[in-house]
């Protein structure tokens, strides 16, 4: 054989080379090892959701008696109704705390999945109360249109006092938005929304005192509506994602379409069905029956549902849990036909009474069953000592013979090997 030629180097530096294009599946196979997502334990989430939410108390109890100070002294009703409603946001900040406290509590045996449907619980409350503030400055606009002569030209240290006031509770709203998005919790997203709503009525006082400056009373009221409406879908949308988590509603059908591309994708999966999912505090919950072949045994079958599994909780960080099913034939026609053919102890001990007169049959050391197509079909192992491989054949026949008349016996192998698990006798 001649020598392989050698082929040429380039000896240019590598910042003169050109870089070729990774191809789809290259750039598949960087993806994959590219860093998980962070993901953080039990006690983590609730660490850094007690921080945030102690935060956004700190910092609503001081806007409130700024707010209700400065408003008294700077004869603005609005500012003061401002820090009233900072001063109601304690209540939603402690009870965001307390439901983080109960939703981070681990499994245990009365509540085997966590309990985190406490927050999505606590959730619907912070959506209602959203909902509450977004009626009450409705409420307020429409007293202050209707009875324009309660209105007051205020001071103009109210003014920058609005103003810190809405880059203070923006800066909590996005602090404690981008935490829930990190430990997906709703609850936590739905409570920095509370706080947009306060810098957001803050901002109805800054046009409010804009426009009593400038002669116009009804702009206040104007911008009070806009901000109700804001607010109150917001509060409407986290009730009603809440209400759609505790009644288990499953996740879109764009999402069940890629869970279902990585369950095909598997090796050995030959179709899935009765794929279900649900969600818990921000976290995907999925069952699925899988299909595999019918002769695999069930270390493999257990392999591919592994496999399976894996995929689902690395296809999305939010994925915590995956059960699945695994199935050797259509489930429809296996619980019909198969379901009341008898376990291993009647199979075996019917077996031995019709082939009482075949000797070969005492002599089997292993036996596997199958159950398929509504009969129950049979591995039989003999040691290689015992039979000469011609006669395999023969055996076979006999024992499908003798079998015939209990109605449930389909193909009889006879095989040759030594046992690994099971005995006949």
């Amino acid at each position: 054989m001649g020598d392989r030629p050698e082929e040429p180097v380039d000896e240019r530096p590598l910042d003169d080379i050109p870089r070729r294009t990774p191809t789809e599946p290259e750039r598949a196979d960087m993806a994959n090892l590219a860093p998980p997502p962070q993901t953080f334990s039990r006690d983590e989430q609730y660490r850094l959701k007690r921080r945030v939410t102690i935060v956004g108390a700190i910092v609503n109890l001081l806007l409130a008696i700024v707010k209700i100070v400065v408003g008294i002294v700077g004869q603005s009703q609005a500012l003061v109704a401002d820090g009233v409603h900072s001063l109601s946001d304690l209540i939603s900040d402690a009870f965001v705390l307390i439901a983080a406290r109960f939703g981070s509590l681990k499994p245990d045996a009365n509540h085997p999945y966590g309990h985190e449907r406490i927050e999505t619980a606590a959730t619907i409350v912070v959506g209602v109360l959203l909902v509450a503030v977004a009626l009450g400055f409705t409420y307020d606009a429409a007293l202050r249109l209707l009875n324009p002569d309660r209105l007051m030209i205020p001071t103009w240290i109210v003014l920058p006092t609005a103003i810190a006031a809405v880059l203070a509770k923006e800066a909590v709203y996005q602090y404690t938005v981008r935490a829930g998005r990190r430990v997906r919790s709703p609850l936590i997203e739905a409570n920095a929304w509370h706080h947009r709503s306060d810098a957001l009525s803050s901002v109805v006082v800054i046009v409010g005192v804009t426009g009593a400056y400038l002669g116009f009373l009804w702009l206040d009221a104007v911008a009070t509506v806009v901000v109700a409406l804001m607010v109150g879908l917001m509060g409407w949308r986290f009730t009603w994602q809440a209400v759609r988590e505790l009644v288990d509603t499953g996740l879109e059908d764009s999402d069940i379409a890629k869970l279902q591309a990585e369950i095909d994708a598997v090796d050995g999966v030959i179709e899935h069905h009765s794929l279900r999912t649900r969600c818990m505090g921000g976290n995907v919950l999925v069952d699925v029956h899988v299909r595999v072949a019918p002769w695999v045994s069930v270390s493999e079958g257990h392999r591919i549902a592994e496999q399976v599994k894996k995929r689902l909780l690395g296809h999305h960080d939010s994925t915590s849990d995956v059960l699945v099913h695994i199935d050797a034939e259509a489930d429809a026609a296996h619980s019909a036909a198969s379901a009341k053919l008898p376990l291993r102890a009647a199979v075996l001990s019917d077996l031995r009474r019709v082939g009482h007169d075949i000797p070969e049959l005492a002599a089997v050391a292993e036996v596997t069953l199958h159950y398929l197509n509504g009969r129950v079909h049979l591995d039989l192992i003999l040691p290689p000592e015992r039979l000469p491989p011609e006669r395999l054949p023969l055996l076979s026949e006999r024992l499908e013979a003798a079998a015939a008349p209990l109605g449930y016996i389909g193909d009889i192998r006879v095989l040759l090997g030594y046992p690994r698990s099971q005995r006949l006798h």
